[in-house]
């Protein structure tokens, strides 16, 4: 385990609109904050893209993800991390569990989602934590790296 120390910084409450793409929009927001470290938490409707459901074999390298595409307006509860890439760009690493008519879909959104109606985000800044996505030749996965 490796872990790195820091403070809650700034906090931000955020409304998604209809359509706008998730994790994308919460990076853009993160990038024009000059946020590069924060916790996300998120609650909405989410309408339309993908969600990575796991891979196909769980110890086969790299993994073959399974996306599975969003078909109607589902609730939606996830928490996610902020850190920079090698090229100091925020990335969002967020999980979220999907509901519609009694059936929940638990998985990654990093292949994009979108807002169905309005979302609402809690961004919490993190102040002085140092770590950041390096890119993982075995899994190719842009993996966290506390310092």
């Amino acid at each position: 385990m490796k872990a790195s120390q820091g403070s809650i910084g700034r906090v931000f409450i955020i409304r998604l609109e209809d359509g706008d793409k998730v994790p994308s929009c919460l990076e853009d927001f993160a990038r024009t904050q000059h946020i590069s470290h924060a916790q996300v938490v998120l609650i909405g409707g989410i309408e339309g893209g993908q969600v990575v459901v796991g891979p196909r074999q769980s110890r086969e390298y790299p993994p073959e993800p399974v996306l599975i595409p969003l078909d109607g307006a589902h609730e939606v509860a996830g928490v996610g991390i902020i850190t920079p890439d090698e090229s100091g760009n925020p990335k969002l690493h967020i999980h979220a569990a999907l509901g519609r008519m009694g059936k929940t879909t638990t998985g990654c959104l990093r292949p994009g989602v979108n807002t169905w109606i309005v979302g609402e985000a809690v961004m919490y800044e993190i102040l002085g934590a140092k770590a950041i996505r390096r890119f993982d030749e075995k899994t190719q996965f842009s993996l966290l790296q506390p310092e």
